[in-house]
């Protein structure tokens, strides 16, 4: 009787420490929710000019870039780019600056001359192009002009 009675409160000892490091696994998921809580993520939207999928891949590296992007994706037939970013690590100007620097003329920003110069001539854009955010295009509308 006395090995059984050892056993069940061996048993019960180990059962205790499990529970113990449950609690504390608990205790670890809730402070890493905490943090990410503190991260306040906006989502913004606005033109940039661009003609293809070598654009695309500027504009996004350009918007990604900037500390506190989380995630930046352009559309290349609406000349438009959607953006996740911490408002606490950056802001909505700081993200046209980018791109606007990597050469693409944004809604607020004209893009940087010496870097639109120096982009392949697939992606020398129309500077009066239109930042088409619906997506429709027009008839007769030409997508392959590169004027300057």
């Amino acid at each position: 009787m006395k090995k059984v009675i050892l056993s069940m409160a061996a048993i019960a000892a180990i059962g205790l420490t499990n529970c113990k490091n449950e609690t504390k696994k608990e205790t670890d998921s809730f402070e890493k929710t905490e943090e990410v809580k503190e991260v306040a993520l906006s989502e913004a939207s606005f033109g940039v000019r661009g003609n293809c999928s070598m654009c695309k891949n500027t504009i996004e590296k350009a918007a990604n870039s900037v500390e506190g992007v989380n995630n930046a994706n352009w559309d290349v037939n609406k000349k438009k780019i959607e953006v996740s970013f911490d408002k606490n690590k950056t802001s909505l100007m700081a993200i046209h600056e980018a791109i606007a620097a990597s050469g693409y003329d944004t809604e607020k920003l004209s893009g940087n001359e010496e870097a639109y110069k120096n982009l392949p001539a697939c992606c020398q854009y129309d500077h009066s192009m239109e930042m088409n955010q619906s997506g429709e295009t027009e008839p007769g509308e030409n997508h392959s002009g590169h004027n300057h």
